[in-house]
């Protein structure tokens, strides 16, 4: 389990936690799973998150595969809120441009700022979506376009530096991402290419929302200096015929995020105690 969330056959901040969590409830050695597991992917605080709450579950002497069956579902309620808060701040007939993954492969429940998507276009609020590829990877292209396909949602994968030119042209009214980690003061890491995004809503007036769950909240970190980024190798990116930096997350200020929304509404730092 830690090898797949290493190299993200398993990704999406929410759903390497409930992986993590059911990757427990399998192993006898609870303790040096749990330093293992932790140590797969250091950006997403999800993950310690869920580590965190199994280890205390197992010290109370819970069935460790129940606990993770009621983190499915309480993930699942969470997402579904989060759809309906997002999606309420979209305008009419509005054209969204998002980033990376964010649907239900990203959380095993609805999805965050893919279930806002999805949520829209079911009460006929959405007109189209822009698709960023999200390299290195490209999430976006493989995985968001697939789930809107099935969904019948209409869309176009963009390149990612496609997103200045479309906002310029006046064709993007809303930009929203998910989060792998929220800092106290409300700066946001997510996959690369997300702040360069939100520089460009901002020169162009576009409002760029950010959707994620409580448990993507870390009153412990304080700023985004603080978060650990990631990188891969660089033979995702070069195949080895020429050096290179392959950086998988960055992190975007909060003066350029419009809103966080989570299960619980609209959340405004600083972020003391998380529920």
């Amino acid at each position: 389990m830690a090898d797949a969330i290493k190299r993200l056959a398993v990704r999406g901040a929410p759903a390497i936690g409930l992986a993590a969590a059911y990757g427990l409830a399998l192993e006898n050695d609870v303790h040096a799973a749990a330093g293992l597991l932790r140590s797969a992917r250091p950006t997403a605080v999800n993950l310690s998150w869920a580590i965190d709450r199994a280890l205390e579950a197992h010290a109370r002497g819970e069935s460790l595969v129940e606990h993770a069956h009621a983190l499915a579902a309480a993930q699942l309620e969470q997402d579904l809120r989060i759809a309906a808060h997002a999606a309420e701040l979209f305008p009419a007939d509005a054209r969204v441009i998002t980033h990376c993954n964010t649907g239900a492969l990203a959380t095993g429940g609805a999805g965050t700022a893919g279930g806002a998507i999805a949520t829209a276009w079911r009460e006929g609020r959405l007109k189209q979506v822009w698709v960023d590829e999200t390299r290195p990877l490209l999430q976006g292209a493989r995985l968001t376009a697939w789930e809107l396909g099935r969904a019948g949602i209409p869309f176009e994968v963009v390149t990612d530096s496609s997103a200045g030119t479309l906002m310029a042209r006046g064709l993007v009214d809303v930009a929203i991402v998910g989060a792998d980690r929220i800092a106290a003061n409300g700066d946001v890491a997510n996959k690369i290419g997300t702040y360069p995004l939100a520089v460009l809503a901002e020169r162009h007036d576009v409002p760029f929302y950010v959707a994620a769950p409580e448990s993507t909240i870390d009153p412990d970190t304080q700023s985004g200096q603080d978060i650990p980024i990631e990188e891969r190798s660089p033979e995702e990116v070069t195949e080895g015929v020429a050096p290179a930096r392959n950086f998988a997350f960055d992190v975007t200020p909060y003066e350029l995020v419009t809103a966080i929304v989570t299960e619980n509404g609209l959340r405004r730092p600083p972020f003391g105690s998380v529920p």
